[in-house]
């Protein structure tokens, strides 16, 4: 079987099929096995079925298939079905949905290739347009998957990633490592694709962990976006502006031990939770009253 991460196979296919990247699905296909290659063996798919999003011309799809049980590929690029019907001929453990993932139900995927298959990871070359909206589509999701690993656009990775107190923390970082533990496992340079990016990419995984539940992980996540909404400004006064009364703010600050000029970079994902904690028990006793 010829190996479809390569520049010659890539080519082949593209000039068999007449096809150009298009730019409005984020399409880029990677030309080196060796990554393709480090991806799938890394995706932990050996024993599960693996969700695929956006498979392309089928590279990857191509490196899962050998190792999984089986791969659900997503595609909304009608034009390229025949592609991979004929890139991936010979594996009969992949199947192709001509669907957008955004409008997936994705519970009930999850819950039914569970049954099936046992566990069910994600592992997908992500287009970089929307690259959030998928993830927290994953994320929000009432059946968890094992595990994800994707490719991202390397600024966004190092968000995800992000440690407290640096400049790339916020609240996407806060928000995905309150879910997952999270790291950034390869790095990727532009000059591997075709066409060629105009960034690097990086490889994320996201790796289900035991963690401490909130009671309403929505006004969470709410919380966590209102005090990262200006980045500027103190932790006091975002969150002065999402309560609408100063004087709440300040002691729900004071309960947690934080100053008015504490930002929202300087707190841990740990204090964030105890944070919301007071919030919600501040909230509650406002109601009662």
């Amino acid at each position: 079987m010829k190996i479809i991460a390569s520049i010659s196979r890539t080519n082949e296919i593209l000039e068999k099929f007449n096809l150009r990247a298009k730019k409005g699905y984020g399409q880029n296909f990677l030309t080196d096995p060796r990554i393709v290659e480090n991806i799938a063996d890394k995706a932990d798919c050996n024993d599960a079925c693996v969700i695929e999003i956006g498979p392309g011309i089928g590279a990857l799809t191509q490196m899962l298939a050998l190792r999984a049980k089986h791969v659900l590929a997503y595609e909304i690029d009608t034009k390229l079905l025949d592609v991979l019907a004929y890139s991936l001929e010979g594996l009969d453990n992949i199947e192709i949905i001509n669907e957008d993932f955004l409008n997936c139900d994705l519970a009930k995927v999850v819950k039914e290739l569970k049954a099936k298959y046992g566990r069910v990871v994600v592992c997908a070359n992500l287009p970089y347009y929307i690259t959030t909206p998928i993830l927290f589509k994953l994320f929000e999701s009432e059946q968890q998957v094992d595990k994800i690993t994707v490719m991202m656009q390397k600024e966004v990775a190092d968000r995800f990633s992000a440690k407290v107190n640096t400049k790339d923390y916020n609240a996407l970082s806060v928000m995905s490592q309150y879910l997952y533990d999270v790291k950034t496992i390869i790095k990727v340079s532009r000059n591997v694709f075709n066409p060629k990016p105009n960034v690097d990419s990086a490889v994320v995984q996201f790796s289900n962990h035991d963690k401490i539940e909130v009671n309403d992980q929505n006004a969470f996540f709410a919380l966590i976006k209102a005090c990262f909404k200006q980045r500027r400004k103190t932790l006091y006064n975002n969150l002065r502006e999402y309560l609408k009364d100063g004087i709440v703010a300040e002691n729900i600050l004071n309960k947690c031990g934080l100053t008015n000029n504490t930002r929202a970079q300087e707190l841990t994902l740990e204090q964030f939770i105890k944070l919301y904690e007071v919030y919600d028990y501040e909230r509650k006793s406002l109601c009662e009253d």
